[in-house]
């Protein structure tokens, strides 16, 4: 791309200094066409030498398809940051970035070998492994810890687990949020059964604000909250691991077991490009934050900058903490979520911490 530029300056001054001798004569300004059709065949063949040079690059990367958990918002920041600005090219690594056409995709495309890495959560991947058998680990931890929230509107007066008692609950219908609710309120001394939970699918937000439910499960306190702020709403919230909860990654990257075996370098060119893509947006937030804009799904996924500002303002102290750096995962973190699986009865059988989760050194 230098290339490029600098031939293409260097054709600018030629005409420059053509039109400028050739002022007031004929042949002059035919030397001056001349020259400006020389320099316009000079800068074809530097576009296509150029091409052929980014072509020929790309050709020695390795591809990797990367599948988000969702479309593109303030959480993939730092994956755009990395693309955009060459970190994964400098390790010998293509990114092609998917989104989710179902909602397991991350997980199911890694496992069936059509995708080589997948950001997806780290229960359904415990219970992957656990109930099918699954050959996927974790290789890396976005978010320190969840991100998951009760949120309800403000009039509902919802400000602990003990007064969902004889509240409606709205989720997308997973095993998981019920087993948290219930977690949540036995530890809050509260009584589930008094509890009705309603699978309201997709639709966390609205099916709250139009009064079909008093509360929701799932909904993300980076998200949904400043988003029903921008919409004129108060809202309560509070965290799933403040009660009974262990503290858990809302998020992982995952690779599959071949993966791991056979191209342990490649993950690792990958980890260290999205810490520097991360450093950026540490260090830049609000730039970092607009080649994310430029990169929204708009037709499936259109973006608010300000609800994805305020995004940034909550991810980016728990994306990183004073105990943990990004990417960074225990395996304290993983038992104890599988033992609390396995008390809830969300996975059949207990899984070793090495069956779920891999250290890459990077």
């Amino acid at each position: 791309m230098k290339k490029r530029k600098l031939i293409a300056l260097f054709a600018a001054c030629t005409l420059a200094a053509a039109s400028l001798a050739g002022c007031g004569s004929s042949a002059s300004t035919e030397s001056s066409a001349e020259a400006e059709e020389s320099a316009e065949e000079t800068v074809t063949e530097a576009d296509a030498d150029a091409d052929a040079a980014e072509a020929s690059e790309d050709q020695d990367l390795r591809e990797i398809n990367v599948v988000l958990d969702w479309y593109p918002n303030a959480i993939h920041t730092f994956i755009y940051t990395a693309i955009e600005r060459g970190y994964y090219a400098e390790e010998g690594i293509k990114v092609n970035v998917q989104f989710p056409s179902n909602t397991n995709d991350a997980l199911s495309l890694v496992a069936a070998g059509k995708a080589e890495i997948g950001m997806y959560y780290q229960h359904d991947l415990i219970q992957s492994v656990a109930n099918q058998g699954i050959g996927l680990k974790s290789i890396g931890a976005i978010v320190q810890s969840p991100l998951n929230i009760i949120l309800s509107l403000k009039d509902e007066n919802i400000n602990r687990p003990k007064d969902l008692e004889g509240k409606i609950v709205g989720y997308a219908g997973t095993a998981l949020s019920e087993s948290l609710v219930k977690t949540m309120m036995e530890a809050d001394g509260a009584d589930f059964s008094k509890t009705t939970m309603l699978d309201v699918g997709f639709d966390l937000m609205s099916s709250m604000t139009t009064g079909n439910v008093d509360a929701t499960i799932g909904c993300l306190v980076n998200h949904e909250v400043p988003q029903l702020e921008e919409e004129g709403f108060d809202v309560n919230y509070f965290m799933v691991n403040d009660y009974g909860i262990p503290n858990y990654y809302e998020a992982v990257f995952l690779a599959s077991d071949d993966m791991i075996a056979n191209e342990s370098d490649v993950l690792a060119g990958f980890l260290r490009a999205s810490k520097k893509g991360f450093e950026d947006f540490k260090a830049d937030p609000d730039g970092c934050l607009q080649i994310l804009l430029d990169n929204q799904n708009e037709e499936n996924f259109p973006l608010s900058k300000t609800v994805e500002e305020k995004s940034c303002e909550v991810l980016l102290p728990l994306m990183e903490t004073a105990d943990a750096k990004f990417l960074s995962q225990t395996d304290d973190c993983w038992q104890e979520n599988i033992d609390w699986m396995l008390e809830a009865g969300l996975i059949d059988k207990a899984v070793e911490v090495s069956d779920v989760k891999t250290d890459i050194e990077f």
